[in-house]
């Protein structure tokens, strides 16, 4: 199973965000010194993806031009004699191969992949929502790779999340089969607390075969009018034909805003120059 090719669908109008997200994207937002978007995509590089397909929409261009060159601006850098930055700014623009694809109506995620199906065709394919950004030594879209690999299967990420928060998300319900690794039975998308098959969350982070576009022809839309991905992974699963792996490692969802300020805060402690001013500023803030 050779994998490529990773979808990353960013054409949601970011309705949790807003108003910041008004006129920008979300997954342009800042995260330390990055947009949200850069550090999915350079969790897709790290994992040997090569070619990477956005699935936007017209008022998104901002995500392209991120991964495009701005000879204007290498030009005032190399002028300006900062070299640093100029390095930078141009790494981001040769990271990876970048392809568009509209999607013309933000029906839903399970819409969105089937939008990527004429750039991916018959090849086995990653997907990484575009506001969901997952830290490990091991990049977690590379730590379902391996299982996809080595199973030649379909392979969800998943994280256990609290039970009050298991209708936020898609759970999953099956057999541990080997330490953090589950054959899924079923899929339900955002269940009640009671009605919710396990704790495990699906969290953003998909290896796919092409077969899915076919399944995901044949779902209905929910009370939204959207087309769920969580639906079209249920066929698979009453087939016994999917797994899901319990990733390791620390989550930001970048449209909660708890979430986004917590990620900006992880990075910001990380910066040596940084770290001890912070600190200190957090602890005047919260009267430690």
């Amino acid at each position: 199973m050779k994998i490529e090719k990773v979808v990353i669908p960013v054409a949601g109008w970011g309705t949790r965000s807003l108003p910041a997200t008004k006129n920008i994207p979300k997954e342009m937002l800042p995260v330390y010194r990055k947009p949200a978007v850069q550090y999915v995509v350079e969790e897709a590089m790290m994992a040997g993806l090569t070619d990477v397909v956005f699935v936007t929409n017209k008022n998104k261009r901002a995500l392209e031009d991120h991964f495009d060159r701005n000879l204007s601006l290498e030009m005032v850098l190399k002028r300006a004699g900062k070299q640093d930055l100029l390095d930078q700014v141009i790494k981001v623009a040769e990271m990876v191969n970048i392809i568009s694809v509209r999607q013309k109506e933000q029906l839903g995620l399970g819409h969105a992949v089937l939008c990527a199906r004429e750039v991916v065709k018959k090849e086995p394919f990653a997907v990484l929502v575009g506001d969901d950004l997952i830290f490990s030594h091991s990049p977690a879209i590379e730590q379902l790779i391996e299982v996809a690999k080595t199973e030649q299967m379909p392979v969800v990420g998943v994280m256990e999340v609290p039970l009050e928060r298991v209708s936020n998300y898609g759970i999953i319900g099956g057999e541990e089969i080997s330490p953090g690794l589950f054959r899924v039975k079923k899929l339900h998308e955002k269940p009640l607390p009671e009605n919710a098959p396990s704790r495990l969350a699906v969290v953003g982070r998909y290896v796919l075969t092409p077969d899915i576009f076919e399944y995901l022809e044949q779902v209905k839309p929910d009370s939204q009018g959207e087309y769920q991905l969580t639906d079209a992974l249920h066929f698979l699963a009453k087939e016994n034909r999917l797994l899901a792996v319990k990733v390791s490692g620390k989550r930001f969802d970048i449209g909660d805003w708890v979430d986004y300020l917590t990620a900006n805060i992880y990075f910001g402690l990380k910066d040596e120059e940084l770290k001890s001013e912070l600190s200190n500023s957090l602890k005047e803030l919260l009267g430690c």
